[in-house]
């Protein structure tokens, strides 16, 4: 199996809800909710992708040649890349009707264990939306993370405790779902957290904990302050939030403000090595790609994410290469060009 191959089945799997475009950029599927779109004008999915794009490498290969190292060291453990897959929710809404929780996320999960990284899983209104994903987290040896929504404090403490006994890497809570009204529809409200209450859950739990869905230099320094591992420089895939800006536009305050302090990660729009090299110049420690893992997951289950994960892993080994970088260390704002 290769990656065209991968495109072209997924393309027969998925069925119409997502056309898996040559560029996966939010134009042919803007305002598709339930989809895979960004919400109302697809401006907050559009314009992650677009601004990344913008930004644009220095090449300098005159330097002493040295192994190239892609690897990073996060919850205790090596990864291969500084690459995760997202976590997706909803499939049966968003994707297909017939879709398998469980299926899907083994497919995540496996994959990106044998290329070396990990995945997040998904969580929604019925509790098998959080157990079947958990279940292929326990299955791989605890080689995942869990993302809960912002339900009330007791229910995620529960399924905190739930992702300890599978083992889980770590635990994250995707706070930005407070927007998703779609939940609220059927019949499980979400809502925002206030410090004091993050502050219980990280307290709660022996797992490092997670906060994605931060778009703003405050909103990190509360991240901080409640004591989480790490947070997701995200808008959620534009989908909770209209004419939103790209994440890799506020990435440079907010490392200014929390760098050092606090994990940084980073999704929206990334879709290849050089995107990574980009980010991570601008102040991210790893990243997190959300709708091409679904791709490579209905496209070839856990071969076709591992072969997008190695692909992804490859370009961004070559897009160091070509910039002087022989670790992630190496990779700083020198990299950026700037008129």
């Amino acid at each position: 199996m290769n990656y065209n191959e991968v495109l072209d089945k997924a393309k027969s799997q998925i069925g119409s809800k997502c056309r898996v475009c040559r560029e996966c950029n939010g134009v042919v599927c803007r305002g598709e909710i339930p989809g895979v779109g960004g919400k109302g004008s697809g401006s907050g999915f559009i314009r992650s992708y677009e601004k990344l794009n913008e930004i644009k490498l220095n090449m300098d290969t005159i330097y002493e040649s040295k192994e190239v190292d892609t690897s990073i060291e996060l919850f205790g453990k090596s990864f291969a890349y500084p690459v995760f897959a997202a976590p997706i929710g909803g499939l049966q809404q968003h994707y297909r009707e017939d879709s398998n929780d469980y299926e899907y996320s083994h497919a995540i999960v496996s994959g990106c264990k044998n290329a070396g990284t990990a995945g997040f899983t998904g969580d929604g209104v019925k509790d098998e939306f959080y157990e079947q994903p958990l279940k292929a987290i326990s299955e791989a040896g605890g080689w995942g993370i869990p993302t809960l929504k912002p339900w009330k404090n007791d229910e995620i403490l529960r399924k905190i405790k739930m992702a300890e006994a599978a083992g889980a890497l770590a635990a994250a809570m995707d706070i930005d779902a407070a927007g998703l009204a779609l939940l609220a529809a059927l019949g499980k409200p979400v809502s925002p957290k206030p410090v004091e209450e993050i502050r219980e859950i990280v307290a709660g739990t022996r797992l490092p904990f997670i906060i994605k869905g931060i778009m703003t230099a405050a909103g990190a320094a509360k991240a901080v302050e409640a004591g989480a591992y790490g947070i997701v420089v995200s808008n959620h895939g534009g989908r909770v939030l209209d004419h939103t800006p790209a994440p890799v536009e506020v990435l440079p305050e907010i490392y200014k403000a929390v760098g050092g302090k606090i994990k940084i990660f980073i999704d929206g729009g990334i879709r290849t090595g050089i995107d990574i090299v980009r980010v991570l110049a601008l102040g991210a420690d790893a990243v997190l790609i959300g709708r091409p893992y679904a791709i490579a997951a209905y496209g070839g289950g856990a071969e076709g994410v591992e072969l997008y994960t190695r692909k992804i892993g490859a370009e961004l080994k070559d897009a160091m290469i070509m910039t002087g970088c022989s670790t992630l260390k190496d990779i700083d704002e020198r990299v950026i060009y700037k008129p």
